[in-house]
């Protein structure tokens, strides 16, 4: 093993090797800062010049530019309230209620260095426990995935601070929008209203660019208050005031870098769903609840430490047994077998040298994170010293732009236009958006995952609560349900 991880230092420390980090760190900075833009997208647009690249910098330059991408999501989320990625979009609102507080270097910093420890140990769990996790996530069926996707919903009502009715009533309606496509095993269509681009269900991205950017808009043209304009004289220091942070909250960052690495091992999750479900555990365990929604970092920690462990967490199964994690492993396992490095146990044991190589780029991004994260958001504070007046109807020009680009259709356009009106009116009536959109992006998976446990169990329900892992995440879900009720039993008992 030994002899392996020195042939792997000697191939990442290549210079060749160092520039491609380099240039695909600055790259997926760059994708990750503009809204609309993914890191699925950014890692797409790599493959091509993965082509003319050895094994080892190839991987490398998807790795990089991924963790880059995932975390710079947080910048434009913390000074505009427009998220750069779905990841992101989970404390995007506690963020931007720093920043309008004067507090945006500690919802950066904590976005930044919280980020960097939980894919620092998400890396470390994937070096040290790779084919064992691996082998417990294949344990996982239709059954178990649905409990997990239920388990993320039942915390999106306590996201945000607002009441729990509101919470479930926007959550409602993301399930609702969730069911617009094909009807699943039919395939009729269902709530199309007979429009061919609705069969295919709302896409993600104009739907989050739209409430979240556009209503944004809307709300500075209605009431033409700019609250970030103070804010651009306080973002100083971002690396200031992390230590005290990460004395203060070691639980929910442990908290967030496990549950962020087991769920991007299970082959679908990854980074989107860790950040939303560590923010919503973030808040159920807090001992300050009700600060969040208000600007209160807590959540940013226990997410931002999720987001990025799941991007580790998600390459065990593909590189153990070729199972996809997420989007972005289902890209890199092609390019594993275009250069030869097929996934699975054979490549510990034929190329283990590739492998580690692997390890000590993820290692090696991670690090690089904290100094290019500061050069970035130093970069991208000057966008707060720009006039609102100029800021406001260029941001709407990208979202045009980047909604109209996903599919080269008007109908991106017109979608985020119409979730912003959505949201606005929601938001000026108190209804949070973040579980809106959580039910979109949990909905299908919940449905897909439902019905092929019915049909694999012949219509019989009793497997969703017999099989051993799936009892005990149903049981959790019920747990989180029922917390509030518990605490105020026990605190009727007390006072009894």
């Amino acid at each position: 093993m030994l002899h392996a991880y020195a042939q792997a230092f000697a191939l990442v420390f290549d210079p060749y090797v160092l520039t491609v980090i380099l240039c695909s760190a600055l790259f997926g900075l760059f994708v990750g800062c503009i809204p609309g833009l993914t890191a699925t997208m950014a890692t797409a647009l790599l493959v091509p010049i993965t082509f003319f690249m050895p094994p080892v910098p190839a991987v490398a330059a998807i790795v990089t530019a991924t963790a880059m991408a995932i975390f710079s999501g947080d910048i434009p989320g913390a000074l505009l309230r427009i998220p750069g990625t779905p990841a992101s979009a989970a404390y995007t609102d506690e963020a931007y209620a720093m920043t309008k507080k004067g507090q945006a270097e500690i919802a950066l910093g904590a976005g930044l260095v919280f980020s960097a420890i939980g894919g620092l140990f998400g890396t470390a769990v994937m070096m040290t426990s790779a084919p064992a996790l691996a082998e417990i996530a294949l344990q996982f069926s239709d059954f178990e995935y649905f409990w997990m996707v239920v388990l993320g919903l039942a915390g999106a009502v306590f996201i945000g601070n607002s009441s729990v009715l509101k919470a479930s009533i926007s959550l409602l309606l993301g399930l609702l929008v969730a069911c617009i496509g094909l009807d699943n095993p039919a395939g009729h269509p269902r709530f199309t209203f007979g429009n061919a681009e609705l069969t295919g269900g709302v896409s993600l991205i104009p739907m989050m660019v739209g409430m979240f950017a556009v209503s944004e808009i809307l709300r500075y043209m209605v009431h033409m208050e700019p609250p970030l304009k103070l804010a651009t004289e306080h973002i100083g220091n971002v690396f200031k005031g992390m230590w005290r942070l990460l004395k203060k909250y070691p639980w929910p960052l442990v908290r967030g870098s496990v549950l962020g690495t087991i769920i991007g091992i299970q082959p679908g999750s990854g980074a989107d769903m860790a950040a939303w479900m560590s923010y919503a555990m973030a808040k159920k365990f807090s001992k300050e609840p009700e600060k969040f929604g208000t600007g209160h970092v807590e959540g940013i920690v226990e997410a931002g430490a999720a987001n990025n462990s799941a991007l580790a967490g998600a390459w065990i199964p593909a590189l153990v047994f070729g199972i996809p994690g997420d989007s972005i492993t289902a890209i890199a396992i092609g390019v594993l077998y275009l250069k030869g490095m097929n996934p699975g146990p054979t490549l510990f044991i034929n190329n283990p040298q590739n492998i580690y190589a692997i390890f000590l780029v993820f290692v090696l991004a991670n690090l690089i994170m904290l100094p290019l994260g500061w050069l970035t958001i130093k970069l991208a504070k000057n966008v707060l010293r720009l006039s609102r007046d100029i800021l406001m109807p260029t941001i709407l020009l990208f979202c045009i732009v980047g909604s109209f680009a996903i599919n080269n259709t008007v109908f991106g356009v017109a979608l985020i236009l119409v979730f912003g009106l959505l949201a606005f009116v929601l938001e000026e009536n108190g209804f949070p958006v973040a579980p809106a959109i959580l039910g979109v992006v949990l909905g299908q998976m919940m449905e897909e995952n439902f019905i092929k446990s019915m049909i694999k169990s012949d219509g019989d329900p009793s497997l969703f609560f017999t099989r051993p892992i799936a009892m005990g995440l149903a049981i959790s879900t019920f747990i989180i349900l029922l917390w509030p009720v518990f605490g105020w039993a026990w605190r009727k008992l007390r006072t009894a």
